[in-house]
């Protein structure tokens, strides 16, 4: 049985949800920017682990956007860019060099594609 709350008070709603259309899924293909067909798709996933990282590295430390700043040699602007996601002024190299300047050591692994996916 399934409730909806409504002003009168409570209202059996079983029969509309079943009459209701079933919406298909779609399983993504783990990277959301190759999902909607974003021109450097793997690059911005990239940027975007290691932004993350950044961030998880920063919160853990409990250390401030200047803190951070100062750790990592860049200006607070740059880490509250991280913060907010708004990577476009940042390459990967810059990235992966602010991470390693907070003490995090990047690896990078390497995996065929698999046959008949988008590159």
């Amino acid at each position: 049985m399934h409730l909806r709350v409504t002003a009168r008070g409570y209202k059996d709603v079983t029969e509309a949800r079943s009459a209701e259309p079933r919406v298909k899924g779609r399983r993504g293909s783990g990277n959301i920017f190759a999902d909607f067909g974003a021109p450097d798709a793997e690059a911005k996933q990239l940027k975007a682990k290691v932004a993350a990282d950044i961030i998880h590295t920063l919160d853990r430390r409990g250390l401030s956007v200047r803190a951070g700043a100062k750790g990592a040699h860049v200006g607070p602007a740059d880490i509250q860019r991280i913060r907010n996601a708004d990577l476009s002024r940042f390459t990967i190299d810059r990235l992966v060099r602010i991470a390693y300047r907070l003490g995090r050591k990047p690896e990078m692994k390497m995996t065929n594609v698999r046959t008949g996916a988008a590159a």
